[in-house]
């Protein structure tokens, strides 16, 4: 949260001023936690007995990495592999799924296929083009077959 103002009074005089506690802008919060993700230290579970009894703490798992601070973000268990089939996790794996193959980011056919590659089909598709509104009050239109190629990871 920051302190957001805004002046009230004759040509923008500052006569009047209003403030209150604002969320930042969506954009900068995602990119923010996106950081924050994208730096997160692994840590490991050490339990050790004291005179209270067993006590669990975390300690990075990589002492060559610089420790996390207070306002690091950790983690303890790894992500589930949603590259295969997992009841558990509820995940029907990516074999089969569509793939774009001219992207780089997640559902590009390199990342969303787990290494496994692609198959490419070519599919012909019966849509609708040409339309005409006629006063009034209808569309007619024509059906048209476009071909499109279909990636699918393998």
């Amino acid at each position: 949260m920051h302190l957001r103002c805004k002046c009230h009074g004759l040509s923008g005089s500052c006569e009047v001023k209003t403030c209150w506690w604002a969320q930042p802008d969506f954009r900068m919060l995602g990119d923010y936690l996106k950081d924050k993700y994208d730096s997160a230290s692994e840590m490991v579970v050490e339990k050790h007995r004291e005179s209270r009894g067993w006590v669990e703490t975390l300690r990075a798992k990589y002492a060559f990495f610089k420790h996390p601070t207070e306002r690091d973000l950790v983690y303890y268990e790894g992500s589930p592999n949603f590259c295969e089939p997992n009841a558990e996790t509820g995940s029907f794996g990516t074999r089969e799924r569509a793939c774009n193959v001219s992207s780089h980011g997640i559902e590009g056919c390199d990342l969303l296929c787990c290494g496994r590659g692609h198959n490419t089909r070519t599919e012909k598709r019966k849509e609708k083009c040409h339309c005409i509104f006629h006063w009034c009050c209808y569309v007619s239109c024509q059906e048209c077959v476009r071909v499109y190629d279909v990636h699918t990871c393998k």
